[in-house]
């Protein structure tokens, strides 16, 4: 199976190198003015969201049927908006923009000490690592190693893996979803923060075992696998949020790039960054991607082209991308990004004023449950957030 992988992957990366072509260049500048007139705009429905403000909701989520969801500093999306308003301070070093992050991050603190979650890495690392980079403020350093702290507790050294979720246990038994390689940046930060270094060594071996069981051939992956504790063998391999078992959900196979990404940026293991590059070329050369680069929120749902996109994982791609490249000059990664970040820019971000003031609209976020289907969504603004400053 390895030489297998090892050919496809080969052939794979002569495809893209062989298929690049020049692509335009998004106005960084201009998007984030945009940008910031958009996260005006949210702000404001913020404040009058009164109802929001009495349940302790401190985050906007997304727009469904034309009203905002607010959601509270639980919820696994709680830290990108903080995290964007980080992004905005970093492009123009406004005061203004400074103290909103300070403002919204200091809502998400209480959540470092959260142990039923493994979101803390997209909870706490966001708007914490973030804020730490731009101010070196110690406070925030503090709760960063708190927070691995936490995520540290959910890890299972029989099955090499952290779990995932506590719900639904009639289902799985030790769930593990390819999203989880987004919390190990918490971890390796950690590390290089405290000295402490159990938590890099839990990150490598959630990586090393995910890329062995998570993966296919091509190097697409399953969105959940189930893990036996005692004998730390995999159970069953399915899908939560994807169109069925053996389908690519399009959001999974960029949490997967990204991740794998970041990890050979932590450790230089060469074997991340093949694996980086086996799922990048997967997405970037998948039958099923429309022109615009945009993935339709699962690669095999049979009513292509008749199905939702996903802005999101365009996002988190692209993103993922820009920093691939740093790491394969001449490979062709970059102008794939800039691709996507065009696409993003011109076709898909809100018009201003329009969906409660989040930038880019037609993300899907749980399609199976029906839900956040064709919506603007917080986390596409971040990782769309991110690319841009990564272009340059």
């Amino acid at each position: 199976m390895m030489k297998a992988r090892k050919i496809i992957l080969m052939l794979l990366v002569l495809n893209l190198a062989s298929g690049t072509l020049s692509a335009q260049k998004v106005n960084v500048d201009k998007a984030f003015a945009a940008a910031e007139k958009q996260t005006i705009v949210l702000l404001k429905e913020i404040e009058n969201d009164t109802a929001a403000s009495r349940k302790n909701q401190v985050s906007p989520r997304t727009v469904e049927n034309g009203k905002l969801t607010m959601v509270s500093s639980r919820d696994w999306t709680s830290g990108f908006f903080p995290a964007e308003l980080w992004f905005l301070y970093a492009h123009s070093k406004d005061q203004k923009w400074l103290d909103l992050a300070r403002k919204y991050t200091e809502k998400i603190k209480r959540e470092q000490f959260n142990t039923a979650t493994h979101d803390l890495g997209f909870m706490i690392y966001c708007p914490f690592g973030n804020g730490y980079r731009l101010t070196g403020d110690t406070a925030y350093r503090n709760v960063i190693i708190q927070a691995a702290k936490s995520l540290s507790a959910r890890f299972n050294p029989v099955a090499g893996v952290i779990k995932s979720w506590d719900h639904n246990t009639s289902k799985w038994k030790y769930p593990v979803i390819i999203d989880n390689m987004m919390n190990l940046e918490l971890l390796f930060e950690a590390t290089k923060l405290s000295g402490d270094s159990s938590f890099y060594k839990i990150a490598v071996t959630h990586a090393n075992t995910t890329m062995k069981n998570h993966f296919r051939p091509d190097f697409s992956s399953w969105h959940v696998l189930d893990y036996d504790t005692t004998t730390g063998k995999v159970l069953q391999k399915l899908t939560a949020q994807g169109y069925n078992n053996a389908s690519s959900w399009a959001r999974g196979q960029a949490w997967a790039l990204y991740g794998y990404t970041m990890c050979y940026r932590e450790t230089k293991n060469p074997v991340y960054l093949a694996q980086a590059r086996g799922i990048a070329n997967l997405i970037l050369t998948h039958p099923s991607i429309p022109k615009d680069g945009i993935p339709y929120w699962d690669y095999n749902d049979p009513k292509i082209p008749n199905v939702s996109r996903d802005a999101s994982a365009a996002a988190i791609t692209a993103s993922a991308l820009y920093e691939l490249n740093t790491y394969v000059p001449g490979a062709g990664y970059k102008n794939k990004a800039d691709k996507l970040l065009y696409s993003l820019n011109t076709a898909y971000t809100s018009k201003p004023g329009a969906n409660k003031g989040f930038i880019l609209e037609h993300s899907t976020g749980h399609r199976p449950a029906h839900s956040e289907i064709d919506v603007p969504i917080n986390y596409a603004d971040y990782y769309y957030l991110e690319a841009l400053l990564r272009s340059k």
